[in-house]
This record gives structure tokens, sequence and C-alpha cells, in this order.
């Protein structure tokens, strides 16, 4: 069978947060941008909702941030967690010097199916669903494109750039060969549903137990938990039965535990392997990879999407004018990781300093469980929880759009 044929300027391989903003942001600047999406939509459950304040202000940058807020979400204007019996107050977003102080908590099939509607505005915007790139091509010692499956059908896309945003399990980064430093984490997350009443509080759940950790998002209906468990701990509770699964998720929940109850069977609960890991070099001539294809980060404080986003705003500054003018090269693609490997390395640093002082002690204490130290004085003092506030809900180095970017939309969008 002959494979489909197509060329464009840059290849997105992976429709999440990282794709779908740098193909939107390409295509808002000029530059003829596909997007490959392997599934047929974006409705799959247990994955990362919350949309921070540095979010929230490119969406602002870009004259969308009001059409976004106005679908469904909880506003979280702070952090609270319980530990042990003592109830904490960890982080303050409302003196954030943003425009919107807090965080959206968001499915992420809407924030992407938002995306990807707002890309359509743009006629270099191209999102292409049931498309996996499978294969890098590759000519004169660089990437040059693509192979990938449409459907069932085979397909050729070159392009003078690929990007590698295709998630934490990423095909293309396997093909590129590239170096990754792992840097481990001590927990699994089992995530699953429980019903919601209307009498519930609205309020994201956190609570810290000796040997068990348990978190409830608002999801309207229903609540979105995670459990979280010692890394490689799975199959021994399986084995223990669902029964005792559902006993200690109805011994955390804030109200009925007969809730747990609902939980039919395993197939109910799913299973995230959590990965914290970076590549040493997030790019070869013709390939850059970025969001969690570059770096897996952990679930501690949310912020995988927000960094992910931070990825793809750099890079739409820092390359769209070189693929608008056809001298993208090595050096620009490597300029991206030199803008976004500071915050990297620091935000995975300060999730490793809490997985190993806080959800670490947590899951391994058998006794009375008391909180750190540093988490009592967040909560007895209020200013210091503003940098907490400010790491999770702004970053390390908070990305900004560009001028010519945002100036852009009145040039390249379709005419109504």
């Amino acid at each position: 069978m002959s494979a489909r044929q197509l060329q464009t300027q840059c290849c997105i391989a992976g429709g999440g947060p990282a794709g779908m903003m740098l193909g939107l942001l390409l295509a808002r600047a000029g530059v003829r941008t596909i997007v490959l999406e392997k599934h047929a939509d974006f409705l799959r459950d247990f994955r990362g909702d919350t949309i921070h304040p540095s979010t929230l202000e490119v969406m602002h940058e870009l004259g969308f941030a009001e059409r976004l807020l106005s679908l469904p979400h909880q506003k979280v204007a702070g952090l609270t967690a319980q530990f042990g019996d003592t109830p904490l107050q960890l982080a303050d977003f409302s003196r954030l010097p943003v425009r919107c102080p807090f965080i959206a908590m968001m499915p992420q099939w809407d924030f992407l199916n938002f995306l990807a509607e707002e890309g359509k505005r743009y006629p270099g915007f191209s999102l292409i669903m049931q498309a996996e790139a499978t294969k890098l091509i590759e000519s004169d010692g660089r990437v040059s494109g693509v192979r990938a499956t449409m459907g069932e059908k085979p397909a050729e896309i070159l392009a003078d750039l690929v990007v590698g945003a295709d998630g934490r399990g990423s095909r293309l980064r396997a093909e590129a060969g590239l170096a990754v430093e792992d840097i481990g984490a001590p927990m699994d997350a089992l995530w699953f549903r429980l019903p919601r009443d209307p009498s519930d509080t609205d309020q994201t759940q956190a609570r810290f137990d000796a040997g068990r950790i348990f978190v409830m998002l608002n999801r309207s209906d229903y609540w979105q938990c995670a459990f979280v468990i010692p890394k490689g701990s799975y199959d021994r509770l399986v084995a223990a039965g669902l029964d005792a699964f559902r006993g200690s998720v109805g011994a955390l929940v804030p109200f009925d535990a007969g809730r747990a109850n609902t939980i039919a069977g395993w197939d109910d609960v799913k299973l995230l392997n959590v990965k914290v890991d970076r590549l040493k070099e997030w790019a070869k001539p013709g390939l850059l990879f970025i969001g969690d294809a570059a770096h897996a980060m952990s679930p501690v404080g949310g912020v995988g999407i927000n960094l992910a986003i931070q990825d793809a705003v750099a890079a739409a500054n820092l390359l769209a004018k070189p693929l608008l003018e056809g001298r993208c090269n090595f050096e620009d693609l490597k300029g991206v990781q030199r803008r976004r490997a500071f915050p990297t390395r620091m935000t995975q640093a300060l999730q490793v300093t809490v997985q190993n002082n806080v959800i670490s002690r947590a899951l391994e204490e058998r006794g009375n469980l008391r909180p750190p130290l540093l988490l009592r004085l967040l909560t007895r003092y209020a200013f210091l929880r503003r940098i907490p506030a400010r790491l999770v809900g702004m970053g390390v180095r908070p990305e900004h759009v560009a001028e010519f970017i945002r100036d852009a939309k009145g040039l390249v969008a379709k005419q109504a």
C-alpha cells in the first residue's frame, strides 16, 4: 500500500497540552503546522486537569482567557491538606501578580478541545486525529519527517522540524535514541471515580495518613480520586482483595464510606506509574522534544501540564521566525533546551524534595503521623504560603507569548 505523503514546516507528534499549544502558537505566527494525535478524540480520563495561573496568563495574552473560563471549571484559590489529625494551609494563590490568581480545575479534554477550536481559526493549523508518528525519517544527517499511521493507512509527513510531544511514553524519544536521566519516584497512584453529592464540599481534598495518601478533585457530579501507594506495591494491593481496598478508601473519604462500594472492580481503577526523568539532550538536527516527552514530572503540585505549556510558549517564541524564514537549525533547537532546562531541573528538584520528605514519610509511617516542621510553619505564617503559591502557580521561569505572535492574529486568522 502506497503511503500518503504530506509536507509542512513543522510536524508535531502528540496532541496533548504541549503539542496543541505549540501548534496553535506556530500557526498563529503563520507557520504551516500539522499536529498528529493518535486517538479519535481527547476523552481520556485520569489525566492532569489543573490549569495554573501561569497558563491562564498565557491565555490572557492570546485573548482566549474569557472564552476558556466560560467552560465549566472549579476555582482553587489555595492548597490545603489534612496531615494525620492536623489541617494545613499550604499555599495562597490570591496574592499572585496575575489576572487569574487561582487554579482552574477543568477536564483536560475540554482544554484540548478548546485549543483545537482556536487553532482551526488559523489557515496554517492542521490537526489530524487517529494519526500516530511511529518512525523518524532521516536524510543528510538530520530528521526530515516522520512515518505515521492514519487510521490503518501509512503516511509520511516531511517537515523542516519534527517536535516530539508524545508524552512520557514517547515513541519518538525511543526512536531517537537520546539518553534519559531517570530521577525516580517513591510512589505510584491509583485513579478512580466516586460519586459526588450536591451537599459535599466543592474544594479539592488531600489527606495524608500513616501509610496512605488520598486526593479528591471536584468534577461537579463526581470526585476524581487518587490513592497514592508505595512504588511497585500494586500487585500486593490487588492480592489483598477489592473489599480491603474499598475499606481503605472508605476510611479516608470525608463522607459516607459506603460510596467506596461503587468501585465495582479493578477495571474501575487505573494505575499511574509515576516517573520523574528528563532527557540529557532535548534535540538533534531537525528534531526537538518538549513536555513530558522531554521531562516526565511527578504529580506533586500538578504542574506537569503547565511545564508543558511553558515549553510550548518558549519553543514558539524561539522557533517561529526561523521556521518562517527557512533557517531553523540545530542551534535554534538547543536554544529551547537552554531556555527551559533550568526551570525543569528546579521544579523536579522541588518535587523530589517533597517526595522524599513528605510523601515517602507518610507512606512509610505506621504510627501517629505529624506534619513536618516546614508544613506547620506554612499554616502558622500566612506570608510563607506565598512561596509555594509562586512556585506551584507560576513556576520557576514563567513564559510569556512574544509580541509578534500576540499581534499576528490580525494577519493570519481566517476570515469569519
